[in-house]
């Protein structure tokens, strides 16, 4: 078995261990090789592990990109909402503005009653 078989197999099994809690080194799917007697069925067991592994992690990898994706989503749509929050706070202040400008200013003299002339 070369080294980077070792190391795949060793990185797969942490993250598949990390992921589901450490339980006493048993792992289901996952089969004990060193009973096996013979090289070729020892063989058969790793490459078991492996394929058990590497579906393991695909299937985590699919999920994971499903949940960002569904992140990604909500992001957008918060985003659309936040923008029409803006344009709607805009238009209210826009429109607080104006009637400001249609009352008479406090600094303005009021004109007396009804046409009576000021003294």
């Amino acid at each position: 078995m070369t080294a980077i078989t070792f190391r795949f197999i060793a990185s797969a099994l942490f993250l598949v261990l990390a992921s589901h809690g450490v339980r006493a080194q048993d792992v289901q799917g996952i089969e004990i090789c060193t009973a096996e007697k013979t090289m070729e069925r020892r063989t058969s067991c790793l490459q078991s592990n492996v394929n058990f592994l590497k579906a393991t992690i695909t299937k985590a990898a699919l999920e994971n990109q499903q949940k960002i994706d569904a992140a990604n989503r909500q992001i957008e749509a918060l985003k659309t909402t936040v923008a029409g929050l803006q344009k709607t706070v805009e238009q209210l202040q826009a429109a607080k503005v104006q009637p400001a400008k249609d009352t008479p200013s406090k600094d303005q003299p009021k004109d007396n009653a009804k046409g009576a002339p000021a003294k």
